[in-house]
């Protein structure tokens, strides 16, 4: 079916829309939480569910979405999932209790898990024309870093004005709109031969995802040792094995996991993998630099990360004709290479007393490089296999990133907070019973401090404020290395791919290589 330009780029506009509108969400409950908990009381347990049931519940449904996308169409299963992430934005704002709060929160991982990889899947199918597609990918992943940037100055100005509800609830008159447009808008698209949906690949695949960001997150609050963690993984990663040996031997898979053998593949999976890993450090670090360390308002907080976000934008606008020019193995290095050189900047930039001006000279091209990196490489995934499992490759490639996010929280978190406890140096007087409290956390000092004598408190204040900027520092030197070894590993796995890549048979059998595309 032929589709006029005017209509191609509507729908792309529809398709940022949607993704901006999960991008925002996903950041925005951060700043309700302390609302939250004074309107419904939640236990410390509920609180770590109600942050956690979203990013749960998407991740261990986006395989089994993508392949749902490919069978039943993408517009009908995006259609499908705007209309309950706007009817479950409503449940969620209007939660009255932690209990009904968290299953709000999972029927918006289950919204989301629809959005995500339908709305990639479209883009791929509409670009055919592999200049056009590239540049596409790169305005839409643009657009969901700024949105990802966006939630927290949106979030903060609307809770100054509303209860903690409003920032869900403001989706559900955008959704709407969205959705009418992309009624009228989108095209639709499948799998002209998709099979039978395998029923019992789908349970192995939530099982074994699920284990294993379940584990992952949970490592953050108590460590790796926990049996719940160790049974978690173990359950996660035994699903897992099942699930790909399952795939291997199926005519109809849910995802052919054959597509692991092509470098530009593998590659570009593991790329956005540890690029999330490495990008996690700057939500991860600042928003507790700025509102602890600077004593900003979360909404200032939230606008300061804004030019990191435009920068990302930039860079994704940019990749396609720097590819031209480079080839993708090249711009993926250099991205990740720029996004190292910011990690270290940070560094050198951020301090107890330090400006935001010169943090600017590190956010901008830290944002800037991530965001030409993760253009390409999801641009290589979705054009290594065909448009018409375009579903399949995009579930894989958000899993990944969901996978990246998670274990980047885990490992940078389990780091900063070491070095924060290694590096903290107690003032003499403090009572026993709140040294506990100062070396949880800088969050966990600044509330002790404020029951002290004000002298005390300021004792407290400096040394955790200091030995938090401690472990900030060496988080940041490993976000800077895991940064530099992607661009390393690009420059390998990604070196035999082609500038322009034609478009993949339907029938392209997985062991088969990118070729040019003529020109």
């Amino acid at each position: 079916m032929s589709i006029s330009p005017a209509r191609k780029w509507a729908t792309l506009v529809v398709c940022c829309l949607a993704g901006l509108v999960l991008a925002i969400d996903m950041t925005a409950l951060h700043l309700a939480i302390p609302g939250l908990i004074r309107d419904l009381d939640p236990t410390a347990t509920q609180i770590l569910w109600i942050a956690d049931a979203y990013g749960f519940a998407l991740a261990g449904l986006l395989v089994t979405m993508g392949g749902l996308g490919d069978r039943i169409g993408r517009k009908r299963l995006l259609l499908i999932g705007m209309a309950a992430f706007a009817a479950a934005s409503a449940a969620t704002a209007y939660a009255a209790s932690p209990e009904l709060l968290i299953a709000a929160r999972a029927l918006l991982g289950v919204a989301g898990a629809t959005i995500m990889p339908s709305t990639l899947s479209i883009v791929r199918n509409v670009f055919t024309d592999p200049k056009e597609r590239t540049a596409a990918v790169g305005i839409s992943t643009g657009v969901v870093g700024a949105g990802i940037g966006l939630g927290p100055v949106l979030g903060g100005a609307v809770l100054d004005h509303f209860w903690w509800g409003s920032v869900f609830l403001i989706n559900v008159p955008i959704m709407a709109a969205i959705l009418l447009a992309a009624v009228f808008v989108l095209p639709e698209s499948r799998d002209p031969r998709p099979g039978r949906l395998d029923v019992p690949s789908v349970p192995l695949s939530i099982v074994g995802v699920l284990g294993v960001v379940y584990a992952i997150t949970e490592s953050t609050h108590g460590g790796v040792t926990q049996p719940k963690v160790l049974v978690a993984l173990g359950i996660g990663l035994v699903g897992l094995a099942l699930f790909v040996r399952r795939q291997s031997r199926l005519a109809e898979p849910l995802i052919d996991v054959r597509l692991f053998r092509r470098a530009a593949f593998s590659g570009s999976i593991g790329a956005n993998l540890f690029a999330m890993f490495a990008m996690v450090a700057q939500s991860l670090i600042f928003a507790q630099y700025f509102q602890l360390v600077l004593g900003w308002s979360p909404w200032q907080a939230g606008l300061a990360g804004l030019p990191g976000a435009l920068a990302a934008m930039t860079g994704g606008a940019l990749a396609a004709p720097l590819i031209t020019a480079m080839g993708r193995a090249r711009v993926v290095a250099l991205g990740m290479a720029i996004c190292a050189a910011g990690f270290v900047l940070y560094v050198l930039v951020t301090g107890a007393d330090g400006g935001y001006l010169p943090m600017l000279g590190a956010m901008v091209p830290s944002g800037f490089g991530m965001g030409m990196a993760l253009t390409v490489t999801s641009d290589t995934i979705l054009a290594s296999v065909s448009k018409d499992r375009a579903g399949a490759a995009s579930a894989i490639s958000e899993t990944a990133t969901e996978l990246g996010g998670a274990l980047g929280m885990a490992v940078l978190g389990s780091v900063l907070n070491a070095a924060y406890r290694g590096s903290l140096d107690l003032p003499a007087g403090l009572p026993a019973g709140a040294v506990d409290g100062v070396r949880d956390s800088l969050g966990g000092a600044m509330q002790v401090a404020r029951g002290l004598p004000e002298q005390l408190a300021g004792q407290v204040v400096r040394a955790a404020q200091g030995a938090f900027l401690d472990g900030m520092h060496v988080a940041l030197y490993c976000s800077a290395g895991m940064a530099a070894l992607v661009a390393l590993a690009a420059l390998v796995t990604l070196r035999s791919v082609p500038k322009v890549i034609e478009e993949t048979p339907a029938d392209a059998g997985p062991a088969e290589t990118l070729v040019p595309a003529r020109q």
